[in-house]
């Protein structure tokens, strides 16, 4: 906020988070690695992104549309007891991090002269995109994820109840909105429209976690399921690149339709092969070599809510940092303090110091016993 480096102010393509961090394995009711596995890719891409912005970095790994199929299965699993004991559960694991997170942006952002309207109650409960500064930006452009997750938390009950009436046709009719929003009617240019953009974006990951939670994805012929996912990744591909000049960009987070087809082929063989075939780490995790990346991957997942609000501002604190290092001839004739790579080291190492500072505060919001370090 303020000081920028190349790349770092970017609206976050992709990364998810989950606020639902705790992933139940199908057998054994431990945690799935395979799960956890993705999540974390999904959140080191996503900061990587942050400071190199690849354009192409939404083809190799689009992250967010992992997370959202991710959190559906979560959803669809914990629907099995009543739907308003399941929404408060969620709602009371997402705000209490983000509230935490809001006190120090929005007191920044009043220090700095921010003068905020009526819209401020979206930073009590983000069902809209709360408001703020454009000193701020940086840090508060990300909410849009956690205000997407959101309605698709309070809309799953009834999203899982028409599901369940037509599994298949309606988890490929559900990219039908992205669809209408693009070529028949534009969504309006307020929070509204932004907010039915990125709901119809991700829709159809969302119930991809349905189908693999109830089995339907599992069912699927593997033939169907490849020519189905190769056809959604040709359509998406395809349109960004055609509409590159319209764009100015052939990057997934600024073309929705393209990032909606593109998500559902690429993460629909990754939740079919865990449906299918039983795919998992478990395994992986009791090689020595492996088990400081699996303790790693493990810490992302139970921290994803606080890595992912506070990456941009460690990014953006890095770059200040980074100047003083200038000031150090030792530091400047040994280290790269002009790579991006450097720049990527430093944020990581404040991610890692608000996570120590902050993280607790999910265990809080889990009613778990507060830890440095899960």
């Amino acid at each position: 906020m303020g000081a920028h480096s190349k790349g770092a102010a970017r609206r976050t393509p992709d990364v998810s988070t989950a606020p639902a961090a705790a992933t139940a394995g199908a057998a054994t009711g431990g945690r799935d690695h395979y799960f956890d596995t993705l999540r974390a890719l999904a959140l080191v891409r996503v900061v990587a992104y942050h400071v190199f912005c690849w354009p192409w970095a939404g083809l190799v790994f689009p992250s967010m549309g992992v997370m959202f199929a991710l959190a559906g299965t979560l959803m669809a699993k914990s629907l099995g007891r009543p739907a308003p004991a399941v929404i408060r559960g969620r709602l009371r694991r997402l705000l209490p991090p983000f509230w935490c997170w809001g006190v120090f942006v929005v007191g920044a952002m009043l220090l700095r002269g921010w003068m905020p309207g009526w819209q401020i109650v979206f930073w009590v409960v983000p069902v809209g995109d709360p408001p703020g500064s454009a000193w701020g930006e940086q840090a508060w452009e990300v909410l849009w994820y956690l205000r997407t997750y959101l309605w698709l938390v309070l809309l799953s009950p009834l999203l899982l109840r028409v599901f369940r009436l037509a599994p298949v046709p309606v988890l490929l009719l559900s990219l039908a909105p992205i669809v209408v929003l693009q070529y028949v009617r534009q969504p309006p240019d307020n929070r509204l429209g932004t907010g039915l953009l990125d709901l119809a974006t991700y829709l159809f990951c969302w119930l991809l976690g349905f189908a693999h939670r109830d089995g339907v994805l599992g069912r699927l012929k593997p033939a169907a399921v490849v020519a189905l996912s190769i056809a959604a990744l040709a359509y998406g591909g395809w349109y960004a690149f055609a509409h590159r000049a319209e764009y100015g960009t052939y990057d997934l987070d600024d073309i929705p339709l393209a990032q909606a087809f593109w998500s559902a082929g690429f993460v629909t063989p990754l939740m079919y092969a865990k449906a299918r075939f039983g795919t998992g780490f478990a395994g992986l995790t009791r090689l020595r070599p492996l088990r400081w990346p699996a303790r790693l991957v493990g810490v992302l997942n139970a921290r994803a809510v606080t890595v992912y609000l506070w990456h941009e501002i460690a990014l953006v604190a890095a770059v200040p940092l980074i100047d003083r290092f200038w000031e150090v001839p030792a530091f400047e004739a040994y280290l790269p303090l002009g790579s991006q790579w450097f720049l990527l080291g430093v944020g990581w190492a404040l991610i890692a110091a608000f996570v120590l500072l902050f993280g607790w505060v999910e265990d809080v919001a889990a009613r778990k016993r507060p830890r440095l370090l899960p």
